[in-house]
């Protein structure tokens, strides 16, 4: 046999047995095997917190435009963009002498306004009382005179006609004339008095009470007018914080409520999210969040969510609800960390500020190397992106499996437990709430108790075989040979 047939029959018992066959260049490779392990862990009481995540970006929760509370011309401004200042201090200042002058002729604008309303009020009250109360007590005193003397002339013509003087003569026909002028005396007071009490001249009294309204809005209108001039012509900061924009400049004219610059609050911080609709339910004013900065992911900030949008925001068909969180001052985060550290004895306050320093001067390490504490020059920044996590559900001190540990059979939980002589058995079991990596259980195992994980795959280097750099041919298509015992 030649060495071409050789090489012929070499490769068709290659083939027929799933050899591999090199062709030139031998060389040796490692094989490897795989062996599948049970990780055990055990079960233990921890804490555990479903939250829904959202991206956002930092903004400032305490900002406000500040204006003048009058109209005049800017006569300095004492600030600057970036500036830091304190509550009450004076920021900005108009023209004083322009305002003095508008003041002291409002002021005498408002002295008219009130003396014309007097007088319209004096006219309004003579014209619904033309009469005084002594004219009134007058009034009634003659009624009573008129009626005492009609009943004294009466009685004396009653007399006079018992004494058998007739109705002809001369003593009667007088007293009967002062009868009849004692009854006109006594209607005539009677009509006086009832006018006196009773009887109004309406139409007099309409104009003269619209007079007394438009001396009331006159007199409104300069008080108005006062008040507004006696607003300060300054302006002042309305909390400690710093200045993020100036419209205004020395000599500007401006009106009453332009925004001549913005003042924020740096310490406090919020975010506005985007919230699905499948989880805008889960969300509740008040609720906590956590807040992670993009640029430094070791640090989480607690927050709070303020605000829920009762409308929806839709873009493509998306559902979404817009939603704040609030961030908690970093001064009280940084009291809260420093006491917690000190009580539980981990470091001191110098040893505390030491780990900020080294934390400064560590840019670019990975987030698992940061320190968690927030160092005493670290602000944050308006714009900056973050991470925040909205807890919808926490629970605390609960039994705690992974979640790589339990298996399903329908709507049943499984887990595989190690028994004490290191048998493992399945045992149902009842489940709570569920994170990326643990899941609650509330029935079915206790603490300290042990469970498997199954079908962790590791691999290990055996033997070796040779191969070639230029060509090799693979087992073929039924596979690797059988082993020795088998091939018979």
């Amino acid at each position: 046999m030649n060495k071409t047939k050789l090489i012929t029959v070499m490769l068709i018992t290659a083939m027929t047995w799933g050899l591999a066959v090199p062709m030139s260049g031998c060389a040796f490779r490692s094989k490897e095997s795989t062996e599948v392990e049970n990780q055990v862990v055990t079960v233990e009481r921890g804490d555990i917190t479903i939250d829904i995540p959202a991206a956002g970006n930092l903004s400032y929760s305490l900002k406000k435009d500040l204006a003048f509370d009058m109209a005049g011309t800017v006569e300095e401004v004492l600030v600057k963009v970036g500036d830091s200042v304190e509550e009450g201090q004076v920021l900005a200042k108009l023209d004083a002498s322009e305002w003095e002058e508008q003041l002291s002729s409002k002021e005498l604008d408002l002295i008219q306004a009130e003396i014309n309303l007097k007088q319209a009020e004096i006219a309004l009250d003579k014209a619904e009382n033309p009469y005084t109360e002594d004219e009134i007590e007058k009034a009634k005193q003659a009624v009573k005179d008129a009626k005492e003397q009609l009943n004294w002339d009466e009685d004396l013509l009653a007399d006079a006609i018992q004494q058998g003087y007739g109705s002809s003569s001369e003593k009667v026909h007088q007293l009967q004339m002062q009868v009849d002028t004692d009854e006109r005396n006594l209607d005539d007071a009677k009509d006086k008095l009832y006018e006196m009490l009773y009887e109004r001249n309406e139409d007099d009294i309409e104009i003269k009470g619209m007079q007394v309204q438009i001396a009331e809005g006159r007199l409104e209108s300069a008080q108005k007018a006062i008040d507004e001039a006696t607003a300060s012509p300054e302006i002042t900061a309305p909390f400690d914080g710093f200045i993020t924009q100036i419209n205004i400049e020395g000599g500007d004219e401006v009106t009453k409520g332009t925004v001549a610059m913005q003042i924020a609050d740096p310490t406090r911080f919020e975010a506005e999210l985007l919230v699905s609709e499948t989880n805008i339910f889960k969300v509740k004013l008040g609720g906590e969040a956590q807040v992670q900065l993009d640029v430094m992911p070791a640090l989480s900030l607690p927050a709070s969510v303020t605000y829920i949008s009762p409308t929806a925001t839709i873009q493509s068909g998306v559902v979404n609800y817009e939603v704040t969180v609030e961030l908690e001052s970093l001064e009280t985060i940084r009291q809260q960390q420093q006491q917690q550290a000190t009580e539980e004895g981990r470091t001191t306050q110098g040893q505390t500020e030491e780990r900020m320093g080294q934390w400064q001067q560590r840019a670019g390490v990975e987030p698992e190397q940061t320190p968690a504490i927030i160092p005493e020059d670290f602000q944050l920044k308006e714009g900056l992106t973050i991470t925040v996590s909205i807890v919808v559900e926490e629970k605390n001190d609960v039994l705690l499996v992974p979640n790589r540990a339990i298996t399903y059979q329908g709507i049943e939980a499984y887990v595989q437990v190690v028994s004490p002589d290191g048998t493992i058995e399945p045992r149902l079991i009842q489940t709570g709430i569920s994170d990326s990596q643990n899941t609650e259980v509330t029935s079915g195992l206790s603490e300290g108790e042990q469970v498997v994980i199954p079908q962790t795959t590791t691999t290990t280097p055996t033997t070796s075989e040779q191969t070639g750099p230029s060509f090799m041919m693979q087992f073929g298509p039924g596979g690797p040979p059988p082993p020795p015992e088998e091939r018979d």
